[in-house]
Order: structure tokens, then sequence, then C-alpha cells
């Protein structure tokens, strides 16, 4: 879908958000869910066959959010390593609860094969506000590198610095929405004083493959996977997804170290972002979860047989 330029309600056409404008933004945030129902109950449930470690806080005074990592039992330092990310956008509920969902009823599958590192809700504070930025007004999936001006992305880096050298792939899990295009676009333009237009909301799953080490192969695998569950996204009328050249059926390409995003900080072999679209007249909410459970299933299992090739 598009929709007509809205102008965003804070802050002045053209001119960057000073700490006024952010203020006043962050006075209208709603809690509307509850990380510690939706999440921390899940992992308490899930640590009888899982390790749930802590591996940051994050303090939005008066609240502080405990963030959570989870990890196979029976680690082996002579397996590679899988990282499933959700929630670096708290508004992408699929994301989490697809990261969730996978671990009580599939991560057991890949036991003494490949080591699982699970983060499912990076940004707690907006998963509860179901936003895409942090209290800060920033968007924590454009600030995964060094110094880092959101704490959920410096610490999820830290989380993973040890392991630097041993992970096969990454698979970080995102949703495409229709606010994308009422609220967070135009709310990023009035941020930094800049201006905002409609863009196609595209109907389906597609994939961000990064454009500095292309896997095609694996892409498309995850593609087919996923495409028994819901479907994929067309190209528009310029053979384009959000703007980007599709390369092949419901694939983009994206430079993800320099964009900071979360999918390019592993330096995995095989690596992907999900983009599924919960919107669509076509797909469920346990649709969208089960999606994002292919989509991790399928990458694991590409991983897994071309890891000596």
């Amino acid at each position: 879908m598009t929709s007509a330029p809205t102008p965003y309600p804070i802050g002045t056409a053209g001119v960057p958000w000073g700490d006024a404008e952010r203020a006043l933004w962050l006075s209208r945030q709603v809690r509307h869910r509850s990380y510690n129902d939706d999440v921390v109950r899940a992992l308490e449930r899930l640590s009888a066959r899982f390790d749930v470690e802590e591996y940051g806080r994050i303090e939005y005074a008066p609240e502080q959010y405990r963030l959570f990592a989870v990890r196979n039992r029976g680690w082996r330092d002579d397996l590679p390593i899988a990282l499933v990310t959700g929630g670096v956008h708290g508004y992408e509920t699929s994301g989490v609860h697809g990261a969730l969902q996978f671990l009580d009823q599939n991560a057991a599958e890949y036991a003494q094969r490949i080591n699982l590192l699970v983060a499912p809700c990076i940004s707690p504070w907006a998963y509860e506000r179901i936003h895409r930025w942090n209290a800060n007004a920033i968007d924590p999936n454009r600030s995964f590198r060094g110094n880092s001006p959101a704490e959920e992305a410096a610490a999820l880096l830290r989380l993973i610095q040890p392991l630097r050298g041993r992970f096969l792939l990454h698979v970080d899990l995102h949703e495409t929405t229709d606010t994308d295009d009422t609220e967070f676009r135009p709310a990023l333009a009035a941020r930094d004083g800049k201006f905002s237009e409609p863009e196609l909301i595209p109907d389906g799953f597609y994939l961000v493959d990064d454009a500095e080490n292309p896997q095609p192969a694996f892409q498309k695998a995850i593609i087919e996977a996923v495409s028994k569950v819901t479907h994929i996204a067309p190209a528009d009328d310029k053979g384009q997804i959000i703007g980007a050249d599709v390369v092949s059926p419901g694939v983009i390409q994206y430079n993800l170290r320099p964009l900071g995003l979360c999918a390019g900080i592993t330096g995995a072999r095989f690596t992907t972002t999900t983009e599924v679209y919960p919107d669509s007249p076509r797909a469920t909410p346990q649709q969208c979860n089960d999606a994002q459970v292919a989509a991790v299933r399928a990458a694991i299992e590409f991983a897994l047989r071309k890891a000596h090739d």
C-alpha cells in the first residue's frame, strides 16, 4: 500500500530535532505490552532445557530491562555457531515470537550438530511500545558499530565478541509493516530535518542478502522453505522491493556493515535478514511466526550442508 506524505506532528519541517523535540516525542510513547510477561517468562520456562544468560541491562529511568540470550546445552568448541536475533526493532513482533517458537519447538533438532545462540528480544523498551527506535529516538539497527550510540546494539556486540571467527550463519528476524510508511519513515525524516516520500510496502515475505558477501543459493533455499508457509513478496513495477533491486525472487541486497545493520555483525559466511509482512490480509500472526521459524530452520540446514565446501 502507499499513502500520501503526512507532516509529522513533532518539530519543524526541514529542521532536525533538538532536545525539546526528542523529549516531546518520548513523552508520547505509550507502553502497550509487557516484555516480562511475553519474553522473560517464556525464557524462564525454556531455562529447563537451555542455558539462559543475561548479557546486559538497559536502563531508561525509571525502567530497567535485562537482556537475555539462549544457548543450547552441550555447547561444543569444535562446532560452528548459528546466531539468531529478534526484536532489534521492538515493533516487529514475529521476530521476537518466532525466535521463541524456534527455541521451544525446533532447536533440539540441532543438538550436537551446531551451537545455537539466540537473542530473541534485543530492544525490550521498544518491544513494549511497539516502536522501531529506543527511548533516545535512535534506531538500533543502524547502530551496530564501534562506539554504538544504542546500548541495545552495544550489548549484543559485547556478547558476540569472544565468539568472532566461529559463526557459520546469522539470521536476523524482522518485519516490514504498514507503519513503516505511516509512522516510522515520517518520524525519521522529521528527526533528521528531511522530507519523507511514501513508499510501496511489499505484500509478502522477502530477504535481505549482504551485497558484500552475496549467497544466492542460501537465500533461495530460505525463500523456497518459507513459500510453503506464506507468500513471497513480488517486485514492484521497477523490479524493486523497498527501493532496492530484486536480485532473485524475494531477495534484495544491502551493504550490511557500512549501514550498521545487525545481520552484518558476525562476519559469518551465511547471513540474512528476514522481512515478514504481518499486515497482509493473506497472513495471520501465527503464519508470520511460522515463516520466521521456517527461515531459521532452512538457513541452518543449508549452512550445515555447505559447511565443509
